[in-house]
């Protein structure tokens, strides 16, 4: 079947977990349970090493957004970090297109995606622990959320534990927005999985 990356506003990403895999795998389904596109952590050898002997929280990532004929739509990176996490996205030609700014705040995760002009997108926040973040834009619209508890189509799709489904309001479902918003996703799941797998 013929899809395209972009003719839906809700995402199903499913994290593919194997055996001794360093990298991570996660496939993007729409609405219907057509997989459309993956996301793929690119790793060197001496990344693979790092990771091994060294703190996940800590360590530089990077991820390639790509549809399902393995065209690439995004990168998300990170560099090293230390205390508060601060993640690219660019988009195919390598330029930037948005920042995700960790913020710190007790007991409630929170991060604020900036635009490539540097301006406030949206700000993310929410409980890791109940498994659910909501995006406002700069006038404290929802925008998006991004959640790991729902009913009917994914339960019956998937069968890992690492799930979850990012939803955008359709009046802010441009292409670019939808990538910011799906690498929001990502680099919460990166930033958080890493802290709980030290």
């Amino acid at each position: 079947m013929e899809t395209n990356f972009f003719e839906t506003n809700s995402y199903f990403v499913d994290e593919k977990v194997k055996v001794l895999q360093f990298n991570n795998i996660y496939k993007i389904y729409n609405d219907q349970g057509v997989m459309i596109g993956s996301i793929v952590q690119k790793l060197t050898s001496g990344e693979k090493f790092q990771r091994v002997f060294m703190s996940k929280s800590m360590l530089p990532f990077h991820l390639e957004i790509r549809d399902s004929k393995d065209q690439l739509l995004a990168t998300i990176s990170r560099g090293w970090t230390f205390i508060m996490s601060k993640t690219l996205i660019q988009d195919p030609k390598g330029n930037i297109t948005g920042t995700i700014q960790q913020v710190f705040k007790f007991f409630k995760p929170t991060f604020i995606l900036y635009n490539k002009s540097n301006d406030v997108q949206a700000n993310i926040s929410g409980n890791w622990r109940a498994r659910k973040f909501v995006i406002k834009n700069s006038f404290e619209i929802q925008i998006a959320y991004i959640t790991k508890k729902w009913a009917g189509l994914a339960r019956e799709m998937f069968t890992t534990s690492d799930k979850y489904l990012v939803e955008i309001e359709p009046k802010y479902s441009s292409d670019e927005s939808k990538l910011a918003i799906l690498s929001c996703a990502i680099n919460i799941d990166m930033v958080y999985k890493s802290k709980n797998d030290n």
